[in-house]
């Protein structure tokens, strides 16, 4: 008989509280303080032999980062050194044709505010020879991301620049067959 009402008594108030399961345990994440300035790498890119007007040219490109410059901040708090990026072109004869140190003001009327207040002149790059113009790949971007803003730079073959968004896509692994595509062509 007492045992009847020990297990009686046992199962009410084993049974009286419910297992909460909806409850989801997880660690407190902690913010990280921001780092100090981060600076990208400085690089040379040398391009040389390019012909262009029946001649060659050398195209030199050096990225620096530039303290001068605004520092640009991510999300976090995060503060990182805008660059500086020359681009000289040279003669075959070594003689200077083209001389000029871009930062990211000079890309101003290309992008967004957003781009403007929190991205960093990334890099830029020789592409090609387009009739009378040398063209080179420039990017903006969100420091440490795959975000940018890709943009086009010309040199023409008196030595104006032209600066502006680069809206077509490269599709020259297309042309070679090399990229699957839909019905539509898309």
């Amino acid at each position: 008989m007492f045992l009847i009402a020990g297990i009686v008594v046992g199962s009410v108030t084993g049974c009286g509280e419910k297992k909460n399961t909806d409850h989801i345990i997880a660690r407190k994440v902690v913010a990280k303080a921001p780092l100090g300035p981060i600076r990208m790498q400085d690089y040379i890119q040398s391009k040389g032999d390019v012909k262009w007007l029946g001649t060659s040219y050398r195209c030199e490109i050096v990225r620096t980062a530039d303290d001068s410059l605004a520092m640009v901040k991510d999300e976090t708090g995060q503060r990182f050194v805008d660059n500086r990026i020359s681009l000289e072109i040279l003669r075959a004869d070594g003689s200077v044709f083209f001389k000029k140190s871009f930062v990211k003001k000079d890309f101003d009327a290309c992008l967004d505010d957003d781009y403007r207040t929190t991205g960093i002149l990334e890099g830029l790059v020789f592409d090609k020879v387009d009739g009378q113009s040398l063209v080179f790949a420039a990017s903006v971007s969100h420091p440490q991301t795959d975000e940018y803003i890709p943009l086009l730079v010309r040199v023409s073959r008196t030595g104006n620049i032209s600066i502006a968004r680069d809206t077509q896509m490269d599709i020259s692994a297309q042309d070679e067959g090399n990229v699957d595509s839909d019905e539509d062509g898309v």
